[in-house]
């Protein structure tokens, strides 16, 4: 988080300003997303170890020409407004599937999860980050195939 988590503030508390400032320049919108692609994604700092430039640029495109930065950049503020809070003994009752990827931040400990959601498939990735589905399509589909194959026995 020290490394990486200035992003997070900054979408929490200053999320009009930085929506403004990434939707007024296709340099700057591309030059925040390229970051967070190089720095969330299990590539070592080569994105094309991970992604085609191809599928970069349309991930950029899609943010840039539909102006919704400022749609992605909100749930952080309204996170902090109505956090997530669970009361005693309160608990997600409805089967719930984890797939953990190395390079995804943060990693809760099974036990803490495990709390307040009813925990029926928990699996370790051996490759991956933050955008397991667009880095390792396959990898991502074996899980959520795994899961929900595990609610049907």
């Amino acid at each position: 988080m020290e490394r990486e988590g200035a992003y997070s503030a900054l979408h929490r508390t200053k999320p009009e300003t930085l929506a403004f400032a990434l939707s007024d320049s296709p340099a700057r919108l591309a030059s925040w997303m390229v970051e967070k692609f190089q720095g969330w994604s299990d590539c070592d700092g080569d994105m094309e170890k991970s992604f085609s430039l191809d599928h970069i640029l349309t991930n950029i495109s899609i943010y840039w020409f539909t102006n919704s930065i400022a749609s992605s950049i909100r749930i952080y503020t309204e996170g902090t407004q109505m956090p997530l809070h669970f009361t005693e003994g309160q608990r997600v009752t409805v089967p719930t599937g984890v797939s953990l990827f190395p390079k995804e931040l943060p990693k809760p400990p099974r036990s803490w999860v495990e709390r307040v959601y009813n925990i029926t498939y928990w699996e370790k990735a051996n490759k991956g980050g933050h955008f397991a589905a667009m880095e390792n399509p396959k990898l991502f589909a074996d899980h959520l195939n795994h899961f929900f194959h595990s609610l049907s026995n």
